[in-house]
């Protein structure tokens, strides 16, 4: 491969992060893979096999909001913070933890707020909402740890504010290993209620 194609083909794959990073900002996209890949259909280069990365998207995504949302994101932060504070307290007996884009500071206008409980089952958690009155929908979602893949039980409301919650109930075992970040591939980031508070 020549310098100069080598060159095109970085410039591409920045093209394709920033323009993922604004489908996710904007659009409500929250799969790093979908806006990816639309992202590269829209600049004709859908059968490239240089990609960006979930990080470099990432990346991308915390310097589009930074630019164009500055003070919209600083205040969405601080209000789905707030909410995810106020839902912990609530769940506090499965020992709540906030994971996902609102603790890594790239919640959009679009994104839940997600939490992980450790419970001794899903039973007692929905056992839990349903005596609080507050009604659910039921989900599932898939969590890497290590190099296999586990389907987890994921309940939807809403609570003290605008944004969906989602809750994925993890056995109470888990809560010495962590799931890995669909972004890096690293520990998933996840902060106890005391944590979320300091950032408040």
């Amino acid at each position: 491969m020549t310098r100069a194609s080598a060159s095109l083909r970085n410039q591409m794959r920045t093209r394709i992060a920033h323009l993922a990073a604004r489908l996710m900002a904007e659009d409500g996209i929250q799969d790093f893979s979908l806006a990816k890949r639309k992202a590269a259909r829209q600049l004709g280069a859908e059968d490239t096999h240089n990609l960006p990365n979930n990080s470099e998207i990432e990346e991308a995504l915390r310097a589009y909001q930074s630019l164009y949302q500055g003070d919209e994101q600083t205040q969405r932060l601080q209000a789905m913070r707030q909410q995810a504070c106020e839902a912990m307290r609530l769940l506090t007996r499965f020992n709540p933890h906030l994971t996902g884009s609102v603790l890594a500071g790239t919640a959009t206008r679009h994104s839940d707020i997600n939490l992980m409980l450790f419970a001794d089952s899903e039973k007692d958690v929905e056992l839990f909402l349903l005596n609080a009155q507050i009604g659910y929908e039921r989900g599932e979602k898939r969590y890497r740890f290590g190099d296999a893949f586990r389907t987890v039980p994921v309940l939807t409301f809403r609570y003290g504010g605008e944004a969906d919650i989602d809750i994925a109930i993890f056995s109470t075992d888990d809560v010495r290993a962590s799931p890995r970040s669909p972004a890096d591939g690293r520990a998933l980031g996840r902060a106890r209620l005391s944590e979320v508070e300091k950032l408040l």
